[in-house]
């Protein structure tokens, strides 16, 4: 009798048991449900991107300009040298009294510059008061920056500075000359910090000019996320952009083109080590082998530790620390990159296994077992893609200003799931030529290598 109680209650256990585990499933998956975007212009024109994130009472509000670095047109920097002076100095606050403007109620503002676009962002808590004053601070730094002399010539110096440590950093000399070679003529191939003299040449009546052409509401764009309703979501939006100057959208620009021959690039640097880059133009945003790319580039090289690049380069013959590659989607074709560091002694073996294993891979395509692993990894990874607020708007911010679906999230992991073995090696083939790769090599020539 007292052996069948015991069974009765193990029976008993195990149906709660799996009840609870039903439940925290169920309810983990509920907590991972894709953001629901919603969508609607201001009354002069600003497209504005809202998510309702109730879980934090915060929220996060970004601005987003074509003002990127593709913008330019010569006088290289001046997009990055523009966007840090905006808080520099505004409606004749100093850049100390508009920090603790924002530190004083609790309130983070930051910026920032990329080859497509410039942006300001702005997290708050959601009390009235605290929120209300934090967006007076923000409407400021974005409708009455003063541009004082003295702040321009400040961010220039560290720019210089900036631009001499790159000079030292024989990474960063790969990666330029990398950039220079896949893009050429195009706006993709300067570097967004600009150069030495192009920096000393910027005159702050040329800042007053890009700021006034681009900074304009009808070239830009706002996602909200965070714990305010849709209702508050359009006060703000139009609250911010009332006070934005009125203006047209940023021109046309040209699209990257194919290359039509390989390059080899070494650049002589003393090092111990030598850098390596391979790669082309690769994919642009919202494009149509974007998933079968990214999907087999994590088997490429993509995965980390369980990449082919990284068992074929490392574990197998130890020439590399890492090695790497990753497609780059940008408004245009963004780059496809290989790359790893070694020693320079074992530079010309590396590079051969480097490109043998992008050759071997777009001619063959990877093993159904590996396509198997990938998207375990990928799809098993997608609750951490959109754990927090600040990565639901980073998503929000690409979805919006790259114009991709709305369901891009939701349908993220259904788009994995749907890559084929055969749809990989036939995206690979048409977008990576290994006879027109760029390969740029920096370090020290082999044949000056001190033996002892």
């Amino acid at each position: 009798m007292k052996v069948l109680e015991r069974q009765n209650l193990i029976v008993v256990i195990v149906v709660h048991v799996k009840a609870i585990l039903f439940s925290i499933f169920f309810y983990a998956n509920s907590l991972v449900a894709s953001p629901e975007i919603e969508y609607w212009n201001t009354s002069n024109g600003t497209e504005v991107y809202y998510v309702h994130a109730p879980q934090l009472p915060m929220v996060d509000i970004q601005i987003i300009f074509d003002a990127g670095s593709i913008r330019d047109d010569g006088q290289l920097g001046i997009a990055m040298l523009s966007n840090s002076l905006l808080a520099e100095g505004a409606d004749g606050l100093d850049a100390d009294m508009i920090s603790k403007g924002f530190e004083s109620l609790g309130a983070i503002y930051s910026s920032d510059v990329g080859y497509d676009s410039a942006s300001l962002h702005l997290r708050s808590l959601v009390k009235k008061e605290l929120l209300s004053n934090a967006i007076i601070n923000f409407k400021k730094v974005i409708s009455k920056p003063d541009f004082p002399q003295d702040a321009i010539e400040r961010i220039r110096s560290q720019m210089l500075i900036g631009i001499k440590a790159k000079q030292q950093s024989p990474s960063t000399i790969a990666k330029t000359a990398f950039m220079s070679a896949l893009y050429q003529s195009h706006p993709y191939a300067k570097p967004s910090e600009g150069t030495e003299s192009t920096i000393k040449a910027i005159k702050r009546d040329d800042i007053i000019s890009f700021y006034k052409k681009y900074y304009n509401a009808k070239n830009a764009m706002i996602a909200i996320v965070g714990a305010i309703d849709r209702s508050d979501a359009k006060i703000i939006a139009e609250d911010i952009t009332s006070v934005i100057q009125d203006g047209k959208k940023a021109g046309k620009l040209p699209t990257v083109e194919n290359l039509e021959d390989g390059q080899n690039i070494f650049i002589e640097y003393p090092s111990a080590q030598t850098h390596i880059l391979v790669g082309q133009p690769g994919v642009k945003r919202g494009d149509s082998d974007y998933f079968p790319l990214y999907v087999g580039n994590h088997i490429l090289g993509g995965g980390g530790m369980v990449s082919r690049l990284f068992s074929e380069i490392r574990e197998k013959r130890g020439l590399s620390y890492s090695a790497y590659s990753y497609f780059s989607p940008m408004l245009f074709k963004g780059p496809f990159i290989a790359g790893l560091q070694t020693k320079t002694e074992q530079a010309d073996e590396a590079t051969s296994v480097l490109l043998d294993n992008i050759r071997n891979y777009v001619e063959k395509g990877p093993t159904e077992e590996e396509l198997i692993a990938a998207k375990k990894n990928i799809t098993g990874g997608y609750p951490l893609r959109i754990d927090s607020n600040s990565k639901i708007l980073n998503y929000v911010v690409v979805i919006g200003y790259y114009k991709l679906p709305f369901d891009y999230l939701e349908t993220f992991n259904s788009n994995v799931d749907a890559v084929t073995v055969d749809s990989i090696k036939d995206a690979f083939k048409r977008r990576l030529i290994p006879d027109k790769l760029v390969l740029v090599k920096v370090g020290t020539p082999q044949n000056q290598i001190k033996t002892e």
